[in-house]
């Protein structure tokens, strides 16, 4: 079991005193609670300074109550301006730490004793940035849970939805705020039932999710919540039978599946007209039903990765398939 603060702690404790026989008074120990982190039993003490690796991670804590144990953000390009966020007066009130990619020095520099991300969306052995790192330094981390399943040494497998649950529930046991957290997810619960309760009849529309690319196009496997989304809408991801999160696939896997239906993930950098002119401008994507008919929906990119607003991504995903002809 990891146990991070303590470790800083001990490390402390462990300096001579400067003058033979001098006494200080010990602090008492901060409370710690165990919460998993991916399928590794973790020891958490209250955080004050929380750092948040894109806008899931962000709106997660927004959305407990936890503003105050919020230092700030780091938000990449490719994430939709925060004053879209339904949590916008919140965003206000943290510093802004940065519009690249996660880094350990922005951590460190930011005093942070938590930081809130994915693996491999955030953290990276390549940039420097694990939990391992993070921990060897006395910072906390957490992953959210959806990015779990190929974590090295302690995987942890939870349907997308399922994930997002969890992580709120085990934020809120972090953060002493259970009772929130129990309710938030008891409403996003009810209104995801109630999605459910009203999908359209008959055969599941076969969808297509764009994220990106021209030679070859990124989608999304069934380890994301856009294959979750799709499905309890009525629809069917043609790309659910890929045990990946995002994934490049070939053109030719699209052509043979036939959808009905193309979401467009719409990034802040690349807007999601410039990906359905590239698509009704192909040749190879030009003749499929769901270009010929203009059947394209729009997914904010903060809809389709993981956090609260995955469940306006499903509302509104389903209301565009309520609506079309059967």
């Amino acid at each position: 079991m990891v146990n991070v603060r303590r470790r800083a702690a001990l490390l402390v404790a462990m300096i001579p005193l400067a003058a033979c026989g001098a006494r200080v008074a010990e602090e008492p120990e901060a409370a710690t609670v165990t919460v998993p982190r991916c399928g590794e039993d973790v020891e958490y003490t209250t955080p004050e300074r929380a750092v948040a690796y894109e806008g899931g991670s962000a709106d997660k804590l927004f959305a407990l109550g936890l503003t105050e144990h919020v230092h700030g953000y780091v938000m990449p390009p490719a994430n939709p301006p925060v004053e879209e966020s339904p949590w916008a007066a919140e965003y206000a009130k943290v510093e802004f730490l940065g519009d690249d990619l996660l880094n350990k020095e922005v951590v460190v520099e930011a005093n942070a004793d938590l930081v809130v991300a994915g693996w491999r969306s955030g953290f990276s052995d390549e940039r420097g940035i694990t939990p391992e790192i993070l921990d060897g330094l006395g910072i906390q981390s957490f992953m959210h849970t959806e990015s779990c399943y190929n974590y090295p040494n302690h995987p942890e497998r939870v349907t997308p939805f399922e994930a997002l649950f969890t992580d709120l529930e085990r934020l809120g046991r972090i953060f002493g705020v259970e009772d929130r957290a129990r309710q938030v997810v008891a409403d996003l619960k009810d209104r995801v039932e109630k999605v459910k309760s009203q999908v359209p009849q008959g055969d599941p529309v076969p969808v297509f999710l764009y994220d990106s690319g021209t030679d070859q196009p990124f989608t999304a496997g069934n380890q994301v919540p856009p294959n979750e989304i799709i499905s309890f809408a009525g629809g069917r991801n043609i790309f659910a039978d890929l045990d990946e999160r995002w994934t490049q696939v070939g053109w030719e896997s699209v052509v043979r599946a036939q959808p009905e239906v193309i979401i467009i993930l719409d990034y802040g950098d690349q807007p999601a007209q410039e990906k359905i002119d590239f698509l009704k401008t192909s040749p190879t994507t030009a003749t499929l039903p769901a270009v010929v008919n203009d059947r394209f929906h729009i997914l904010d990119y903060n809809e389709g990765i993981s956090g609260p607003r995955n469940v306006d991504g499903l509302e509104g995903f389903a209301d565009y398939l309520r609506e079309l002809p059967r």
